[in-house]
């Protein structure tokens, strides 16, 4: 077998260019250079006046979070794959000979903007950019959350009590290894379904209750481009309602309407948007034990079509960067979801890019 030349990697890239490489669209597109301000501002890395070896380009650390996002990949798997990928090495601006970052530099980085509490700052750097290129929030917001998993917990039912009480077990107190790897911030919940048909034809009169551990991911797109403009992550068992007054409305929309399930209907709610300025669409409920009034039913079906638009947005999370929290605690489920919400306004991003070309 011959060794590969120059030429023979220019022609692998141009072909992985014809099949449609979308880390090549991302770079074409989206500017990483305007993270720079925010990633080392977080991370506060020295002059190098005292010597040892410089620290990896925080761009190209923040793009391999992409790459992990994009791809579910652990930072061994991470590391092996930019190795291995061409595609990869492009999006990094690598070549051959370069040195590439090891599983441990990607988990001290990410740490870092943790413990920095990063994500949200660079969130919002990237809504600037997409404001800058004429995609502003507008024609109203839809709001909505869904379940994110986590790694189960095995824990016995006094220990939950002390969870959910805020305390930390007494068995776990002086075991530092036990403690890093219990979960103290997710919690469990009852997932709801619909009944499925049975082999005789029937269906059950009630819906599923699965259990369900982890955290939830509340955002807030808006109606006209379907980009993630407002979010928060909370565990499992908080309650939808309560966020639409925690920062989840976005006061910038040029349309005051609020679309929302029925998870949202509450006097509170319609009190606080009242006085806010906002419009409310939300879900009515069903009258307890009465039927559902037609007016009422016709005024949800219409409501629907609007904010359906809000499950697509998950539905792509889910299919597209498998969005799931391997870390344990809140602020690294954070992170996590931060990034998923990052990387579908940049999928996004390039979807209204290719629309406006064509158009």
């Amino acid at each position: 077998m011959k060794q590969p030349g120059f030429f023979d990697v220019e022609e692998r890239l141009a072909r992985l260019s014809r099949l449609g490489d979308q880390l090549e669209a991302f770079s074409r597109t989206v500017d990483f250079d305007a993270f720079r301000p925010d990633l080392e501002k977080a991370l506060a890395y020295s002059d190098g006046s005292k010597g040892g070896r410089p620290p990896f380009d925080p761009v190209l650390m923040f793009k391999i979070l992409v790459i992990q996002t994009l791809n579910t990949l652990s930072d061994e798997r991470t590391e092996y794959l930019i190795n291995d990928r061409l595609s990869f090495m492009r999006f990094l601006d690598l070549g051959l000979s370069d040195r590439v970052p090891d599983a441990k530099t990607v988990w001290l980085f990410r740490e870092r903007l943790i413990q920095a509490g990063a994500i949200e700052g660079l969130f919002d750097r990237f809504d600037a950019t997409l404001r800058n290129a004429g995609y502003l929030p507008m024609s109203g917001q839809i709001l909505d959350a869904t379940l994110v998993a986590a790694p189960k917990q095995r824990n016995t039912n006094a220990e939950k009590a002390d969870l959910r009480a805020g305390r930390i077990p007494e068995g776990w107190k002086d075991k530092s290894a036990k403690l890093s790897h219990k979960d103290r911030h997710a919690r469990w919940t009852l997932k709801f379904t619909k009944a499925r048909r049975q082999e005789d034809g029937t269906i059950p009169s009630s819906d599923l209750a699965i259990p369900f551990f982890g955290y939830k991911s509340h955002i807030s797109i808006d109606r006209k481009f379907r980009l993630i403009r407002k979010w928060k992550t909370t565990d499992a068992a908080a309650s939808d309602g309560a966020r639409l007054r925690e920062g989840l409305l976005d006061k910038t929309n040029t349309a005051s309407t609020v679309w929302a399930d029925t998870a949202y209907r509450s006097k509170a709610n319609e009190d606080f948007m009242e006085k806010k300025g906002f419009v409310s669409k939300i879900h009515r409920k069903k009258p307890h034990l009465k039927p559902m009034p037609w007016h009422i039913q016709r005024s949800n079906a219409g409501k629907s079509v609007i904010r359906s638009r809000v499950e697509h947005v998950f539905a792509d999370q889910k299919s597209q960067t498998g969005l799931f929290v391997r870390t344990v605690g809140i602020t690294q489920a954070t992170m996590r979801i931060g990034l998923a919400n990052i990387v579908y306004n940049m999928r996004r991003f390039l979807f209204l890019e290719r629309v406006n070309a064509a158009a």
